[in-house]
């Protein structure tokens, strides 16, 4: 691997905006190739990040500001990815749930799955059923990601899935749930699948398009 990304997983790790900023430009002034820049050492650095948050050695403002360091570089390259050097892992509709404004939870798993190469449409927070289905009849997602900080929100999840499968749209799109008041047994009992934090988020995501 070259030396410039081993320092951009470095930066990344320690949540660098700005020394992220400077060693992709670096990176690109030598030639290097935007795909390798972006592969090897913007998405390797979340994954560095993502194994340290699950081994309890970061937290959440940490990986925050990692996520953001990374986002700065993705800012960078992304001007010269051709289309056709970027293989999409998948697109996900993504929003926290009617009466719900939690955000930071969602934020990260945006930031997470961005980084882990999935198209995400990010529909904000307080988003009701409605909503919901039209942006899949629109985007024709993989996958629809919800979340709910709050118990009395979580009804939502539920009208969801029954709303996709009303409309035609539960066959060709898997559903995906997280938050504080959820767990695997709800998740299961509302036929979605549970993420318990971010990192989990991606591996979910993967094992379904799998």
């Amino acid at each position: 691997m070259a030396k410039i990304f081993k320092k951009i997983i470095e930066a990344i790790e320690d949540g660098e905006i700005e020394e992220v900023v400077e060693l992709v430009e670096e990176a690109l002034e030598d030639e290097e190739e935007p795909t390798d820049i972006m592969n090897k050492g913007l998405i390797e650095g979340m994954n560095v990040v993502g194994e340290l948050f699950k081994e309890g050695e970061l937290f959440v403002p940490e990986v925050l500001m990692s996520a953001n360091a990374m986002e700065a570089g993705m800012e960078l390259i992304r001007p010269y990815l051709k289309a056709d050097d970027v293989k999409v892992a998948g697109k996900i509709i993504f929003c926290t749930v009617e009466g719900d404004l939690h955000d930071i939870g969602k934020k990260l798993c945006v930031m997470m799955l961005e980084g882990a190469g999935y198209e995400v449409v990010d529909l904000g927070v307080d988003v009701g059923v409605s909503q919901i289905i039209d942006a899949v009849k629109e985007h024709s997602p993989d996958l629809v990601a919800m979340s709910a900080m709050l118990t009395t929100t979580m009804v939502t999840m539920d009208q969801t899935v029954e709303a996709l499968k009303e409309n035609g749209l539960d066959a060709g799109v898997k559903v995906m749930v997280g938050g504080a008041p959820l767990s695997g047994d709800y998740a299961a009992g509302i036929s979605a699948n549970y993420s318990e934090d971010a990192i989990t988020c991606v591996e979910l995501a993967d094992r379904l398009m799998a």
